[in-house]
């Protein structure tokens, strides 16, 4: 009796513990928020001016991560939505909206009146009501510098039958936050973990949400038993039992003053719901025997035809005092629910020429012994490395480990964890974190992502495509060269600094206006950007208002208000184009 008293007393003092740190984090974090609301804003009323769908092709989207990639229930199209790119200096946010074709293997950007803003590491779910239905909550948006962050908490819907985005106003959600995971559960939504962080605060969280797809009502989850502790970023799925498996995930606690330490959590667990009773659920802690992955944070996770969940990437951090060193990752492993089994996806590789492709640099592989067909023994990892210069002269030096190959069992065969023929080396996508991943008809889709090379961060825009029925090797869709990648150092000069504020806060980067910014900051006359034949006010200030922030920020100098400056642009582009297009009437008579 006493035990269960201090027990209990010590569980409500931790509740009483977070609801403190929220409440803070909350508080400090406001401030900071209520400055990028205002830039939230402007670019919803960019948006808003949008009056109709608009469907261009287009080709593959600029690189990012923190997007998200998602099978459409009844096309053979995959879409993606939102993500984030870092260049070394500026941070750039994305609402677009794109579709792949997987038949006619090309891109189609499709633009909605009123989207959602900007953001990244949100959560998207789809579900097959309503001809396809892409539900959207959280994330988060980044000011141009990196140094702020603002998190959602609104609920979205895109309607793929009529291509419209709806926003879902429900009370009782979730707070709002990044990083959390998502599922549909028969016909609800299922939201866990995340987490919210300021400037000089954090928090990670542990709770559960319901969302119902019939009322558009949220409940808060109280599950009985030891449950995960708080975390972003972790594996969550349906299991074919019904339940939801939680593995992993990152977290970090602060040590002492302005020192925090990071957790790459590897435990897992099942939220099974309870027969007696609706909206009662009960988490259980597991230790799934097989082949685990090793510890890491920013995998990707995507569930194959047959219930199995797929496992790509991510990277190990190696935290120091004042270092922080990641080692990426491309593997591809498997958990199967039904027997509670983890085990490495190997490939068979192409059916001719395998021999061939089995040298080069050999290194153990820890728990690769079993055998397959009489096989004398488990074929050991290779390990290539490829250097490529960028146009600045930096080396970047990759690292690729190949897995040696096998075979996904569809079903499970008699020699399990199985090993064949090594794949080609070349064919498979580089090492990666956070990238994004679907399935579509049996075939795993690998888009984008990051890793990072010293102090780059060099951002993906590959596509990649595996067949799960044969597992013979990686298919490439999109390629990307690493020595393309743009990266501005920090250390730059103020006229590098300041010239890619263009772009920085969503949308592609236009080279010609580049150029017009390099020429204006040298002294010279400068050829600002021209308007196009037809192009409306709002299209072009869209399209070049990052060129006119540039410009009169060099005007009104460093101290000016973000909103003044914001004024003082749109004023200019509106100058600059009333006389370009009186100019171009004039030329015509």
């Amino acid at each position: 009796m006493g035990k269960k008293g201090k027990k209990e007393k010590k569980g409500r003092g931790a509740e009483k513990t977070a609801a403190k740190m929220e409440k803070k984090v909350s508080k400090r974090s406001r401030k900071e928020e209520e400055d990028l609301e205002a830039l939230i804003a402007h670019f919803q009323t960019l948006d808003a001016k949008k009056t109709q769908v608009t469907e261009t092709p287009c080709s593959p989207p600029t690189p990012r991560l923190n997007a998200s990639l998602s099978a459409h229930p009844e096309k053979d199209e995959l879409i993606l939505f939102g993500g984030e790119y870092f260049n070394g200096q500026k941070t750039f946010m994305y609402n677009e909206l794109y579709i792949y074709s997987i038949r006619k293997d090309t891109w189609t950007k499709v633009d909605i009146p009123g989207p959602p803003p900007r953001r990244c590491a949100h959560q998207a779910v789809v579900v097959p009501q309503g001809g396809g239905q892409l539900w959207v909550f959280g994330g988060e948006f980044a000011s141009p510098d990196g140094e702020q962050f603002y998190h959602y908490k609104d609920l979205w819907v895109l309607h793929l039958a009529t291509k419209t985005w709806e926003q879902i106003r429900s009370t009782g959600g979730p707070s709002g936050r990044s990083g959390h995971r998502m599922v549909a559960w028969k016909r609800q939504l299922i939201l866990f973990g995340g987490f919210h962080e300021s400037t000089r605060d954090y928090i990670y969280y542990s709770d559960v949400y319901t969302f119902s797809l019939d009322t558009f009502l949220w409940s808060k989850l109280s599950p009985s038993g030891p449950g995960p502790t708080p975390r972003s970023g972790c594996l969550m799925a349906v299991t074919p039992q019904g339940s939801i498996a939680i593995y992993g995930g990152y977290s970090k606690q602060r040590v002492k003053k302005d020192v925090d330490k990071g957790t790459q959590h590897s435990d897992m667990f099942l939220l099974k719901p309870e027969e007696a009773g609706e909206g009662k659920w009960t988490w259980t802690r597991i230790n799934p025997s097989g082949v685990k992955p090793t510890p890491r944070s920013g995998f990707s996770v995507a569930m194959a035809p047959n219930h199995q969940i797929l496992f790509f990437g991510g990277v190990c951090d190696e935290e120091e005092e004042e270092s922080l060193e990641g080692s990426f990752f491309n593997d591809l492993y498997v958990y199967d629910a039904a027997r509670s089994r983890w085990f490495t996806a190997q490939l068979k590789g192409p059916k001719s020429d395998k021999k061939k492709r089995r040298r080069g640099k050999v290194e153990e592989q820890e728990g690769a012994t079993e055998q397959e067909n009489g096989a004398t023994g488990a074929p050991e990892p290779l390990e290539v490395i490829k250097e490529v210069v960028a146009e600045d002269g930096t080396v970047i030096t990759i690292k690729q480990v190949l897995a040696p190959s096998g075979l996904v069992p569809q079903a499970p065969p008699k020699p399990e964890d199985s090993a064949v023929e090594a794949s080609s080396a070349g064919q498979e996508p580089c090492p990666r974190s956070n990238a994004m991943l679907a399935v579509k008809h049996g075939l795993l889709y690998v888009y984008g992502g990051m890793f990072e090379a010293g102090d780059r961060q060099v951002t993906l825009s590959d596509l990649y495509c595996l067949d799960l029925h044969k597992m013979e090797e990686w298919r490439t869709l999109v390629e990307m060269d690493p020595k393309s990648q743009e990266w501005l150092e920090e250390t730059d000069s103020e006229e590098d600094s300041s010239s890619d504020e263009e772009g920085a806060e969503g949308g592609d980067k236009d080279q010609e206006e580049d150029s017009s910014e390099d020429s204006a900051e040298e002294g010279a006359d400068p050829q600002h950007p021209e308007v196009a034949p037809g192009e409306q006010y709002e299209e072009y200030l869209s399209r070049t208002e990052q060129y006119w922030l540039k410009l009169a920020r060099n005007h009104m100098g460093p101290d000016a208000k973000e909103k003044k400056v914001l004024k003082v642009a749109q004023a200019m582009a509106k100058a600059f184009m009333d006389d370009a297009v009186q100019d171009i009437a004039q030329a015509k008579h």
